[in-house]
């Protein structure tokens, strides 16, 4: 075999040494993982964000080059994971598949819901709809990691092939296995959601944001990802730097609580807890059953009637991910202890006005206030405060 021959089918026309492809490789693979949390996440399934319309197409282009997925079906299985989170219809559940099954295989779940035109079609509505989508990117899917797979072995020579294995498993494995898998199966969590959704720092920079799973399952219409000091969302600090450009435009973001001195619940203070539910659940775990729960410690004659630190955490959500053996006996244990079962109630009767189904503001507000005057005369240090604190809580803008 000639020289010049054997010279292109090891390094490609470009002939490019390792540390040059290896460098394509990390922003190729970047590229990927923005155009998934911006273009398909926060933008079409979302619509936290406007993007200019040559930003979008590059990254509608990209990511039917690198991952043949189809915006509409890729936004269909996203939103359906919310509406229908950790039930059987969450089309990728920890709870219902098993972390197994989510993480290793999460590409053939994403390839079983997609395969739901039904479904498709009514998750999917207002996502893109032009000639080129219908008659490229959406016709055709596979067509793009073809022609990227022909331009990588053309550019890089043998070694291309494996740049393009890498950029093919990128997707399946941080977002259908990291994400959807461990991000509702292990991690730490900001917010009390009702999924079992948690957060997976300190991966920022090879996920995107999308690490932070819980904040976005509190916030899942907020652009941007990030809600501690110590959180670093890369594809906020990206849509921020569009932004500037002139080149993106964040609609929504998630606002902050303030707390104003009023007498009594009012409106606001409604809107207020209602789009901060995951907050103010977490808040009431912290400030009344935490400290309820050391107290009881204190009382305890002996090691044997305290409860796990599972079950400990349990008492955040009424034990609703425990199997129905640990439920009875966290229930147990709490029908035994009169202060605990009244801060339990108290909890109880808190989420239930939250509850939106069926119910007018005018009713929900009454038994808010209600439910306000019960806490501050309940005789219960820390929850008396917690009501006070309640019931002057206001929204305020995320930005200026």
């Amino acid at each position: 075999m000639p020289t010049e021959l054997a010279d292109l089918l090891a390094f490609g026309l470009t002939g490019s040494t390792w540390w040059v492809v290896l460098l394509y490789g990390l922003i190729a693979t970047q590229l990927t993982i923005l155009s998934v949390t911006l273009f398909l996440h926060r933008g079409a399934a979302h619509r936290a964000v406007d993007f200019h319309p040559a930003v979008e197409h590059v990254f509608r282009f990209w990511t039917w080059l690198t991952t043949a997925m189809v915006t509409k079906e890729w936004v269909a299985i996203h939103r359906k994971h919310h509406a229908k989170c950790e039930t059987a219809d969450d089309p990728h559940s920890p709870v219902h598949f098993g972390i197994n099954r989510v993480f290793w295989h999460g590409v053939e779940l994403y390839q079983e819901a997609r395969a739901d035109r039904g479904m498709v079609e009514q998750y999917g509505l207002g996502t893109v709809d032009d000639a080129l989508e219908r008659n490229v990117y959406g016709r055709f899917p596979s067509l793009g990691p073809t022609l990227l797979a022909l331009s990588l072995i053309a550019a890089f020579g043998a070694v291309g092939l494996t740049v393009w294995a890498i950029q093919m498993l990128w997707i399946p494995f941080w977002a259908a296995g990291v994400v959807n898998g461990l991000g509702h199966w292990w991690g730490y969590r900001n917010f009390e959601t009702s999924d079992r959704s948690t957060n997976l720092i300190p991966w920022a920079f090879w996920i995107g944001g999308e690490e932070l799973h819980n904040n976005h399952h509190a916030f899942p219409s907020s652009a941007r990802f990030s809600m501690r000091p110590w959180e670093f969302d890369i594809g906020w600090a990206v849509l921020r730097g569009l932004e500037k450009l002139g080149l993106a435009r964040v609609l929504r973001e998630a606002p902050r609580l303030a707390v104003r001195e009023v007498e009594s619940a009012d409106a606001e203070t409604l809107r207020a807890l209602l789009a901060h539910r995951a907050a103010v659940m977490t808040a009431y775990f912290r400030s009344v059953i935490k400290p309820a729960l050391a107290d009881e410690a204190q009382q305890a004659r002996d090691a044997a009637q305290r409860l796990g630190r599972r079950l400990r955490k349990a008492l955040a959500n009424d034990g609703r991910w425990l199997e129905p053996a640990q439920r009875e006996r966290l229930a147990s244990w709490v029908r035994e202890r009169p202060s605990m079962a009244r801060v339990v109630e108290y909890r109880q009767r808190l989420a239930a006005i939250m509850e939106r189904s069926g119910k007018r503001s005018e009713d929900m507000l009454h038994a808010l206030q209600a439910w306000c005057a019960d806490a501050e005369a309940s005789g219960i240090a820390t929850l008396e405060e917690f009501a006070r604190r309640l019931r002057g809580y206001a929204l305020a803008p995320a930005r200026g």
